[in-house]
């Protein structure tokens, strides 16, 4: 069964509206959400990034449904290993059964910081591959020491751990991570309806959910929900390795100053009509995505939970019940 979720953006919101806004997609009727985790945003605009293991122990407590997992945790630079298997479970018994851990091999943006040199691809994906290793011994309970290539623990032992361990879901852009994905994780994150990464994915052998990203602005019109994402999120029309590469918000922002709205209106859905979001779905579902969620740019967020509410969730719901494509019915009208 396809499943339709909400994205928490730590770039652009601050700690307690971060918590009103899982709260108010739980209200809504998301069944799910990811909020990212990051040290900088990505442009100085967004203008926030809170620790979001203090903010997920905030909607532990203010949620009751809602699953939710980290989308994604770089668990091999900025962080040890050991730390985010700590943090993992701890987040997993204040919600036991509504938390996945979902990993990736992050972004020099946020790995920086300490003065740690920022490796190639080849190699952030050995050391994740080797996090999740520890982490999940960790999970065990038991006293453990690893020493590998790019991590040493010695006599660590968990004691708060959840009766079950949190699945983990690991983000791919492309078909070797998705490989990596499969031989490691238990679900995979993606953020574009490419049917390639899955298909990596499933030659590997991955099992579990596919979670696909959408990100929107929707607005009362369209000229404002383009002026809105070029405002907030002109780094969705940055492309190719600079995501990964660039080390802080200011040279995310000299790129920005070349993007324009058409440009941006290019990635991020902008307008108020439910008819192409709906079809945007039906793009993710196609390819294979069974967990879609939704990225609303900018502060309208109240906006938005009442666009969804109205418009998108009971079309959404109905297509799924009738196994109709989302969109069909908004078409046949």
């Amino acid at each position: 069964m396809t499943r339709l979720g909400y994205a928490l953006s730590s770039e652009e919101h601050a700690p307690v509206d971060l918590v009103r806004n899982a709260v108010q997609a739980e209200a809504v009727g998301f069944s799910f959400a990811l909020i990212s985790d990051h040290f900088h945003p990505w442009i100085d605009r967004q203008g926030q990034s809170p620790f979001v293991w203090s903010v997920l122990g905030a909607i532990a407590q203010a949620t009751s449904r809602l699953e939710i997992g980290t989308g994604v945790t770089c668990p091999t630079v900025r962080t040890h290993p050991a730390i985010i298997a700590q943090a993992a479970a701890t987040t997993t018994a204040l919600m036991p059964g509504r938390f996945f851990l979902g990993v990736g091999t992050g972004e020099n943006l946020n790995e920086h910081i300490l003065g740690d040199p920022w490796p190639e691809w080849e190699v952030r994906a050995e050391m994740l591959e080797e996090a999740v290793e520890i982490i999940r011994e960790l999970w065990r309970g038991e006293v453990t020491s690893y020493r590998g290539d790019y991590y040493t623990v010695q006599n660590a032992r968990l004691y708060t751990l959840p009766e079950e361990p949190p699945p983990i879901h690991v983000a791919a852009g492309g078909p070797r991570m998705a490989e990596v994905a499969a031989r490691i994780g238990d679900g995979l994150i993606g953020t574009g309806p490419e049917r390639d990464l899955l298909d990596a994915f499933d030659a590997g052998g991955g099992a579990g959910p596919r979670y696909g990203q959408i990100t929107l602005c929707w607005a009362k019109s369209e000229a404002d929900a383009r002026r809105t994402a070029l405002e907030w999120w002109p780094n969705a029309a940055i492309r190719g390795e600079a995501s990964q590469e660039l080390p802080s918000p200011a040279h995310f922002g000299q790129l920005a100053e070349m993007v324009t709205e058409d440009s941006i209106a290019e990635s991020v859905l902008c307008g108020s009509d439910a008819e192409p979001l709906l079809e945007r779905i039906r793009t993710y579902t196609d390819a294979g995505y069974d967990h879609i969620y939704l990225h609303q740019v900018g502060p309208d967020q109240a906006g938005f939970f009442d666009f969804v509410q109205r418009e998108v969730l009971s079309e959404f719901e109905a297509a799924i019940a009738g196994d109709e494509a989302p969109g069909s019915r908004l078409r046949s009208k």
